[in-house]
């Protein structure tokens, strides 16, 4: 997982996806919330507004 300001990369390795992640530092906890990045690519997180993003060349096998 790579971080950059309110942008977040992610790989196959993080799918389900949630947020808070568990690189989230504690001051920043909300509601778990699972975010759905297959579809799209990308979703954001309806409390933080942190954006996750599939890595270019991501494959996701046996997801739908």
């Amino acid at each position: 997982m790579t971080q950059t300001a309110n942008i977040v990369e992610i790989g196959a390795e993080d799918i389900p996806l949630h947020c808070p992640t568990a690189n989230t530092p504690a001051w920043n906890y909300h509601p778990r919330v699972f975010l759905d990045v297959v579809d799209t690519g990308e979703a954001k997180c309806p409390y933080c507004g942190t954006v996750y993003k599939l890595k270019p060349g991501t494959v996701l096998k046996g997801h739908h």
